[in-house]
């Protein structure tokens, strides 16, 4: 299956993807699975869910005192601005996964988490998004992939879509799965695919969230 493991809907508050209009946009990009990945949130999720006849994962993006992790695999929403260690044991008590966006993002230092506190998280992490169809910089997914293989990570990738034209950029074609733990075996055994957005993909979706936040 197609998987895009990092999309955002309406209810991330800066994302104009409706629920109906994602499912809509997968199945004709023939995207069978998705990760729901609100910021700080998870009611998106829940409602994609809901309608899909693809299958989706709850996630959340939770901005921690240090970057940004992705829990998987969710049942409750996990508050913001906790330590990432407190986020970690959050999202493990619900049998969740620890997934890490856009790590080493030269670009977006505020929400990446540094390379020490990865190190210092080593031993939590599930699994590691190595592509990013937001990233800008070539060398920043490098550096992830290779930090991934190194530490041998299973490897997620995502199209971060904030905008519908966004969602499929990037996924990974890997096996079905039901439980969190088969879940990690597909993705290991997976093969990413996909790109970055290019320059007028990029000027697109800045317009869109200026005309958003002027709405």
């Amino acid at each position: 299956m197609k998987a895009d493991l990092h999309i955002h809907t309406t209810f991330s508050g800066d994302s104009q993807n409706k629920p109906e209009d994602i499912i809509k946009r997968c199945l004709e990009l023939g995207i069978d699975a998705v990760a729901i990945t609100e910021h700080n949130e998870i009611e998106g999720a829940l409602r994609t869910k809901e309608i899909a006849p693809i299958k989706v994962i709850v996630g959340e993006e939770i901005l921690t005192t240090q970057g940004e992790i992705i829990g998987l695999f969710l049942k409750e929403k996990i508050p913001r601005f906790l330590s990432p260690e407190e986020t970690i044991t959050r999202i493990k008590l619900q049998g969740g996964l620890v997934y890490i966006p856009h790590p080493f993002d030269g670009i977006r230092v505020a929400s990446s988490l540094e390379t020490k506190v990865l190190l210092m998280l080593k031993p939590h992490i599930d699994a590691i998004e190595v592509l990013n169809a937001r990233i800008i910089l070539e060398r920043d997914i490098k550096k992830a992939r290779r930090f991934a293989e190194e530490n041998g990570f299973p490897m997620g990738a995502g199209s971060d879509a904030h905008n519908i034209f966004e969602v499929g950029n990037a996924y990974v074609e890997m096996g079905g799965f039901e439980t969190p733990s088969e879940f990690l075996e597909a993705l290991r055994n997976g093969e990413i695919r996909g790109r970055r957005m290019g320059f007028l993909e990029r000027a697109r979706a800045f317009y869109e969230s200026i005309k958003m936040r002027c709405e």
